[in-house]
């Protein structure tokens, strides 16, 4: 490995998000907190719709501040955009699905969120 390529890895804050995390992390981080605490009960938004509402296309990177929220965030609310449950954790989500009312639909491969239901759309600042 070359020094250059390691003084550049060196220099990444969050190696794993290279690629698609926004230069200040966290205050990306952050933003994305303020975006999913806002998602109502009942309501989901996929991770392209939270790292849009933060002015961002890093749904990766969404991903990996939800997997690492430990447990701080309604990580249920943030979703797959196909409305497929998250593998491993269908059964804990389905059961706040149910609590909060959330749209599902029945399909031959089992349950899924129904998005056109459920998505939350927040309201810009200035879109009033």
């Amino acid at each position: 490995m070359s020094a250059r390529r390691e003084t550049r890895r060196s220099d990444a804050a969050a190696p794993e998000l290279e690629e698609s995390a926004p230069r200040d992390f966290e205050a990306f981080r952050e933003a994305v907190y303020e975006v999913v605490l806002a998602i109502p009960p009942g309501r989901v938004m996929t991770y392209g719709e939270v790292a849009a509402a933060v002015g961002s296309r890093a749904a990766r990177a969404v991903g990996r501040i939800m997997a690492h929220s430990g447990g701080e965030l309604p990580w249920w609310r943030v979703v797959y955009a196909d409305g497929h449950l998250l593998p491993g954790f269908e059964a804990v989500a389905i059961d706040r699905y149910r609590e909060e009312r959330t749209p599902l639909v029945e399909t031959r491969d089992g349950i899924r969120l129904d998005l056109r239901r459920a998505a939350h759309r927040p309201v810009r600042s200035g879109e009033r």
